[in-house]
């Protein structure tokens, strides 16, 4: 590779701003032929809305795409693969009833010759599979084979692996690893994200650290460490660990999770005590999610035990774990937890209805019910008609959390409960944790923020790549959490 080659394509001084909030400040990012180029950052750093742009799913606010040196626009995902730029998601997308060649050749003009080039690409990068095989039948490994040949296919000289070896083997890593080298041989550019340092500085060759919008790490990555990559991704200003000020209620759990296996976790076992808040630490794609998923009987393909208030749940269900008391904030509440079109009652009350003893409440009997929690968790709105559509981030959060609260639960799991809220609302969330908490309720929160898991756990966990680790007893500084939950070697040894 020449020193210090002209970028393929770069981002210079690109902003980002939705809804008045910038999420990306400014940032100069380039990718240049025949180099791996890492892109590291703590969940909200920004790392989505370069991808997207690059990808032509987002246009920049304001700053300027480079494309050979030349300012250009990608308006269409269509337009960055014409321009030469192709991402390979982290879920590949296959047909699974279309051979693996319809799979490769799929919306390209050219038939034969298309189907000859397929299979020397694919000779020359290592995938050795039947062409008229299905693509259901491909390991994840392959499927990722498949959307790099079609990036290929359509002259890509820059190619977008997004978590490439979050489903892989070792085996099948280090496979990865000689076809990445393969293609930077061949000129081509690689942006690499991933969570896993190690795998990052095996990997790349530039290293470039996202926080809060702007870059705050760039270098070879000869230079650097998994220390000294964690210590980047540090939030600036992170609070530090503070002893909880209520201690666990009883020896007896008011959760007991027993060898729990699902599709993205493996033999995950845990209790919760009354009183105390167990911190989940773990980045998007480590299973956190969906163990809460499979704990609460959203997803019910799972193996285990689980047992609440010392009752065994053998056939979890939503509704059936509230009646034993266990209730669970979404981590979208948009989605999962709030009606956004009705009056903000109608979602509190949601939380009585949910457990099947009334099919309906009086209005009168929701109004107290609503204005109760809206006194109680300090919700700022007109009144409880108010549509929850219109409120602020916090206090549909808050909104949530009364729907759970309703049904007066004796464990509760909160996943990301302060995703896209304000500093004095969060303080009101860690505050109803507290309340909780005096209450003998038992508190699972599960968080990618690695401040706030140290700052409200009484014990942490650390979910990674669908396996629970613990914390050794009173290791919660952020420092700690951070190096378990990215995998460096020293925290993975913790």
């Amino acid at each position: 590779m020449a020193a210090d080659p002209a970028p393929l394509v770069a981002l210079r001084g690109v902003w980002k701003v939705f809804e008045g909030v910038p999420v990306l400040r400014g940032i100069d990012f380039d990718i240049r032929p025949g180099e791996v180029h890492a892109l590291l950052g703590g969940n909200g750093s920004g790392k989505s809305t370069i991808v997207k742009i690059l990808s032509g799913a987002y246009q920049p606010t304001a700053g300027r795409i480079e494309i050979g040196a030349r300012t250009t626009v990608l308006p269409r995902p269509s337009d960055a693969h014409q321009q030469g730029i192709y991402m390979v998601p982290q879920e590949p997308h296959i047909f699974p009833n279309l051979t693996v060649l319809e799979n490769l050749t799929m919306g390209l003009a050219g038939g034969v010759a298309n189907a000859a080039q397929a299979r020397r690409i694919a000779d020359e990068i290592g995938l050795s599979v039947d062409f008229a095989m299905p693509g259901g039948g491909l390991s994840i490994a392959n499927q990722q084979l498949v959307e790099i040949i079609r990036g290929l296919l359509r002259k890509a000289r820059v190619l977008i692996l997004d978590e490439p070896t979050s489903s892989l083997t070792r085996r099948e890593v280090d496979a990865l690893a000689i076809e990445m080298r393969t293609l930077t041989a061949r000129g081509i550019g690689i942006l690499f994200i991933s969570h896993r340092l190690d795998e990052v500085l095996d990997l790349a060759d530039r290293v470039s650290v996202l926080r809060d919008g702007h870059f705050v790490l760039s270098a070879p990555a000869a230079e650097l460490t998994p220390e000294k990559l964690v210590e980047a991704m540090l939030p600036a200003d992170f609070l530090p660990a503070t002893e909880s000020t209520v201690a666990p209620q009883g020896r007896n759990p008011v959760l007991e999770v027993s060898g729990l296996t699902g599709r993205a976790f493996r033999d995950v076992s845990f209790n919760v005590l009354p009183g105390e808040v167990v911190g989940i630490a773990g980045v998007v794609g480590s299973g956190r999610t969906e163990l809460a998923q499979a704990i609460y009987g959203i997803d019910t393909d799972v193996t285990g035990e689980v047992r609440i208030n010392g009752k065994a749940a053998p056939h979890r269900a939503p509704q059936s774990c509230q009646a034993m008391g266990l209730s669970y904030v979404p981590e979208d509440r948009h989605a999962h937890g709030i009606f956004l079109t009705l009056p903000s009652a109608r979602t509190i009350s949601a939380g009585l209805l949910a457990l099947g003893r009334r099919k309906f409440l009086a209005p009168r009997m929701e109004g107290e019910l609503a204005s109760r929690f809206v006194d109680r968790l300090r919700i700022k709105l007109s009144s409880t008609a108010q549509v929850a559509r219109i409120l602020s981030g916090g206090n549909q959060q808050k909104i949530v959390l009364a729907k759970m609260l309703a049904p007066e639960p004796r464990i509760v799991i909160m996943d990301e409960p302060t995703r896209g809220i304000d500093a004095r609302a969060r303080q009101d969330v860690y505050r109803i944790i507290r309340e909780l908490t005096a209450q003998g309720v038992g508190v699972v929160v599960i968080s990618s923020e690695m401040g706030e898991v140290a700052e409200i756990s009484d014990r942490v966990l650390v979910m990674l790549r669908g396996r629970m680790m613990a914390l050794p007893t009173g290791r919660r500084s952020v420092e700690e959490i951070s190096a378990a939950t990215f995998a460096s070697r020293r925290g993975a040894a913790a």
